[in-house]
């Protein structure tokens, strides 16, 4: 059997993909600023594990489809995986590690912890940050509500059920201290 030879076209955009382009910019996360020189293409899920050490979102899928990178982006979720690092130059970024305050959990997190709402912990950190923003958007006022806006983050374990009961008991502890 005989192969041919093939000539690899170099020209911009054909072949082999030109060198990444360096970037400089400056994220605000979790209340404090950063500055960071990253590859134009790089994620803000990367950015944040990678380049500045905060581990607790996590690269589920890298597809936007499981919810375990989820975090508040100017208080709103997002899949940080599916987003570029440098679109969120000026933005409010909070990740799973930002919601304490002064080493007191948030009320979210304390309500996965009384309802075991957690087995292997993986998704955690996204199912956190996407009830944090639920309770904020006032998504939360049934169970089912709670399922259907709570739908974009898949735990592989099947806690479900004590997922939306500890954000049932977060919106419950909400409502009664206003």
């Amino acid at each position: 059997m005989q192969y041919e030879a093939y000539a690899i076209d170099t020209a911009p955009g054909r072949g082999r993909p030109e060198a990444a382009q360096k970037i400089d910019i400056k994220l605000r996360i979790n209340g404090s600023e950063h500055a960071l020189a990253v590859d134009s293409r790089t994620t803000l899920l990367d950015a944040l594990r990678d380049r500045l050490g905060l581990t607790g979102s996590k690269k589920g899928c890298d597809h936007g489809q499981c919810g375990a990178c989820t975090v508040l982006v100017n208080g709103r979720r997002i899949n940080s995986c599916l987003t570029l690092a440098a679109m969120h130059e000026g933005d409010e970024i909070t990740t799973i590690e930002g919601l304490a305050q002064d080493s007191a959990l948030h009320s979210v997190q304390l309500a996965f912890i009384e309802h075991d709402a957690f087995q292997c912990g993986y998704c955690t950190s996204g199912q956190i940050c996407s009830a944090v923003a639920l309770l904020k958007e006032d998504h939360a006022r049934t169970d089912d509500e709670i399922r259907e806006w709570m739908s974009g983050n898949l735990c592989r374990c099947g806690a479900y059920t004590n997922i939306v009961a500890a954000i049932r008991e977060a919106r419950e502890k909400k409502a009664a201290a206003l």
